[in-house]
């Protein structure tokens, strides 16, 4: 293959292991899929070492650096899929607001949106393949190069997500000026989240067009709603992302799961499992049988370990794991924890959690 052949998203290495596609529509696999969210991240020193000194934003715009940072836990684990790495915040960017990555601060925009005449500064029209086109070379040379061990994971962060982020200007306990927004500025918050939903859309096709096997929507601000605002100002877009994504794919001919991770909405499991997504992603906060029994056998699930269930001795990780296995079942599910993995977890204590959960669904599977 030459160079110029690459970076062209044609001609990808066979699939080898499709547990998780399998699983994301409702089968059961001879094991339980696994991977994690933020699988590729500071917890590995190899992450570390090819981050060193470098720009946050500098690497996810290098596909070369995504790449490699995607395929290093595939090197170490026998993770069922990969996800590619980037960051939400690359579409506030496309539409025009500054964001950089600052040592011990995280995300900080230098101009957040303070009121609605700040929505005039946005681009309109985002033109995805000119702004985002990094991302998609990044997905394209990822398959290659992943030579069809795994399926590749796309995702986008949810229009509240993206919103509360542009607003605050930045992480926040509270919130409160994006909420301040919702309540003070209902139509100009729906004309936000609008734009955010088209810009979306785009941006999740692009990436399937480059290669991506399957796409995950992070509403990780879901738990700073209530029920009432939730179905007001998030549940609308989710929905409207996942109905535009799949009927423009299937004029194509075209179809890829999709998964719909709200971190701590648990209020509306019924109303997400109606919502057009394959998958929904389930944080720690939810009992498994709960799930289950709440979103009826529509959907499939994936999660839910807490995340600092891996600072627990190999032998509890491994009993923990068998017990979300029994709360969820083995067809349908995906296992994942809660949320991210964070950085001073031990990478022997993940391949702990990865062997477990293939060992005691394997052992769950030939029993029934």
């Amino acid at each position: 293959m030459s160079k110029d052949d690459i970076i062209l998203p044609k001609d990808f290495p066979e699939l080898k292991n499709d547990t998780f596609l399998r699983a994301a529509r409702g089968e059961e696999p001879e094991h339980v899929p696994v991977w994690c969210m933020r699988q590729a991240g500071r917890y590995l020193p190899e992450f570390r070492e090819v981050r060193a000194g470098k720009d946050f934003f500098d690497t996810c715009r290098s596909p070369e650096a995504c790449c490699e940072l995607t395929l290093q836990p595939l090197r170490r684990f026998p993770f069922d899929a990969s996800i590619i790495f980037s960051d939400i915040l690359v579409i506030p960017q496309a539409m025009g607001l500054d964001v950089q990555m600052l040592p011990g601060k995280g995300p900080t925009f230098t101009d957040p949106l303070k009121d609605p005449e700040d929505l005039q500064r946005l681009q309109p029209n985002v033109d995805v393949h000119k702004e985002l086109g990094y991302v998609f070379k990044a997905i394209t040379l990822t398959r290659h190069k992943i030579e069809g061990k795994v399926p590749l994971i796309g995702f986008t962060g949810a229009p509240w997500t993206l919103m509360s982020y542009m607003i605050e200007g930045g992480g926040s306990s509270t919130h409160s000026k994006a909420k301040r927004w919702l309540y003070r500025h209902p139509e100009p918050s729906h004309l936000l989240l609008r734009m955010l939903t088209d810009v979306i859309v785009e941006y999740l096709l692009g990436q399937v067009a480059a290669g991506a096997q399957a796409l995950q929507v992070f509403e990780s601000h879901a738990g700073i709603l209530g029920p009432v605002e939730f179905k007001e100002f998030s549940l609308p877009y989710l929905r409207d992302i996942a109905r535009r994504v799949k009927d423009r794919l299937k004029e194509k001919g075209q179809d890829v799961p999709m998964i719909v991770f709200a971190k701590d909405a648990h209020y509306a499991l019924e109303e997400l499992s109606e919502s057009h997504y394959e998958v929904v992603g389930l944080d720690w906060t939810i009992d498994p049988r709960a799930a289950r029994e709440r979103t009826g056998g529509k959907v499939s699930l994936q999660g839910n370990m807490d995340p600092c269930a891996l600072y627990a001795p190999k032998e509890r990780i491994s009993e923990i794991v068998k017990k979300m296995l029994e709360g969820f079942g083995t067809r349908g599910y995906i296992a994942n924890l809660g949320h991210g993995l964070y950085p001073d977890m031990d990478p022997e204590n993940v391949a702990a959690f990865v062997e477990a959960v293939h060992r005691h669904s394997k052992s769950a599977t030939k029993q029934a």
